[in-house]
């Protein structure tokens, strides 16, 4: 459960490394979305990469070097870290702790930890945002990392914000439990396999009727739109914080 700062006025924004190189218009929705609010958004220059891709590959030492860098650039303040990925806050938030666990810099870290929050979760539940749908009709279906899903819960905090816009139908897919198969790595190291996943997805997503597939992680993005694109299918995927960001403009 976060417990959510009072009086919020600053808040850091961690990018993530998929927002930096292929979306970075998600990445501006998301500060965008945070200044509407009234809050100042800092977004330190010296940040890169959560170390998750080295976590995730067995290199420990490695991950562990890349969070610490993460820690400093975001040391000045004590200031909120918004994170517009549940994968990416997922490790910044529980794994970090683990990978520290028994080093002398645990206590920083964790304070450091402490201080993450997934965008939608922020929006919804710190901010308490209520937004006016000025779009037209529209028909979505919504997909989940398992990160955000599984480790960050805020699942339903982003279904929640969607549900506040009158013009859009959420139809859920079916299997929405169900992986993508991007996993990072796993994508690469397990081509044929996440191949399949991936095309399970999108019959699940075909299912739904929805013009347009919303996600709060680029990296599922990525891989369900790059698929469905060649296969030359006219379903557009979006980041969550770009279509709030749609939808409150018309």
């Amino acid at each position: 459960m976060s417990t959510y700062p009072d009086q919020i006025k600053t808040v850091y924004y961690f990018g993530t490394c998929l927002v930096d190189m292929a979306y970075p218009q998600a990445g501006m929705a998301g500060i965008k979305l945070l200044q509407k609010q009234n809050v100042d958004v800092i977004f330190p220059s010296a940040q890169s990469c959560c170390g998750q891709p080295a976590y995730n590959s067995g290199f420990p030492k490695e991950a562990m070097a890349v969070a610490l860098k993460q820690i400093e650039a975001f040391s000045k303040h004590d200031y909120p870290i918004i994170v517009p990925s549940g994968s990416c806050a997922g490790m910044m938030k529980l794994h970090y702790p683990e990978l520290f666990a028994n080093h002398p810099d645990y206590y920083e870290v964790k304070k450091f930890s402490n201080r993450i929050f997934e965008l939608g979760d922020f929006l919804l539940n710190a901010l308490n945002v209520q937004y006016e749908d000025k779009g037209s009709s529209i028909k979505v279906t919504w997909h989940s990392s398992c990160h955000a899903k599984t480790e960050m819960r805020v699942t339903e905090h982003a279904k929640t914000l969607l549900r506040q816009f009158s013009n859009v139908e959420l139809v859920e897919l079916e299997n929405e439990h169900e992986c993508c198969g991007f996993g990072g790595t796993f994508s690469i190291k397990q081509p044929e396999l996440s191949g399949a996943m991936v095309q399970d997805k999108i019959d699940d997503i075909l299912k739904t009727g929805a013009s347009r597939v919303i996600t709060g992680d680029c990296g599922c993005m990525m891989n369900i739109v790059g698929a469905m694109e060649k296969k030359n299918m006219d379903i557009k995927g979006q980041h969550l914080a770009e279509f709030i960001w749609e939808r409150i403009h018309g």
